[in-house]
């Protein structure tokens, strides 16, 4: 961080929370919070990969972060069947969760000011025969729980390709929100971003 911290093209950092060695509750730790709120001092934003499972604890971090940009990587990492009520919920020890728990745990996550939900990496876990329907309801409750002004768009490429190619993927996000304004529609796919992230 200390290296970085005058460079404008970084414009964040992120620790992926969901690998086998880090235990639950990571983030929480008083160290790991002092870091996160350093983050915000910088006007760095820190990006949120964690398993769905645990989102209370990204609650949690936002609430002990109100000054730093939290980004919620990949919907939550929220696994499509499981949100849309196609598949029960199960234990797989990274993307194991409950679709209620799931939804509860977004809504709080929406509710802080100072959290960005990134729409990705949902298709990496789509079933095979997937169509924009099996993804529609995490990708729908993702938008709802953070407005438009806290939403964008992720490609999650080549990681999406485990899914679906990349223009396919797009197209389902486009199929999903074209009932939605077309000012909601830019904002998701490109000006929160540039807002966010300071790209101009």
């Amino acid at each position: 961080m200390a290296r970085f911290r005058d460079v404008p093209e970084v414009k964040g950092f992120r620790v992926v929370l969901q690998t086998p060695e880090t235990p639950p509750g990571h983030c929480l730790k008083p160290a790991f919070v002092r870091g996160v709120r350093a983050l915000g001092e910088t006007g760095k934003s820190f990006g949120v990969c964690i398993r769905p499972a645990e989102l209370a604890d990204a609650v949690k971090l936002a609430d002990a972060c109100p000054d730093t940009r939290l980004i919620i990587d990949h919907c939550g990492n929220a696994d499509p069947p499981v949100v849309n009520g196609a598949a029960p919920a199960h234990a797989d020890a990274t993307y194991g969760h409950d679709g209620n728990q799931w939804r509860r745990d977004i809504e709080a996550l929406g509710a802080h000011e100072n959290t960005v939900c990134k729409i990705s990496g949902i298709i990496a876990r789509a079933p095979a025969g997937w169509n924009a329907e099996v993804l529609a309801p995490t990708i729908e409750h993702c938008l709802d729980s953070f407005s438009p002004d806290r939403v964008v768009f992720g490609g999650d490429w080549p990681v999406c390709t485990m899914g679906a190619p990349l223009r396919e993927w797009i197209q389902a996000l486009r199929d999903i929100v074209a009932c939605r304004p077309d000012e909601d529609q830019a904002k998701l796919l490109h000006a929160n971003a540039v807002r966010i992230y300071g790209l101009v």
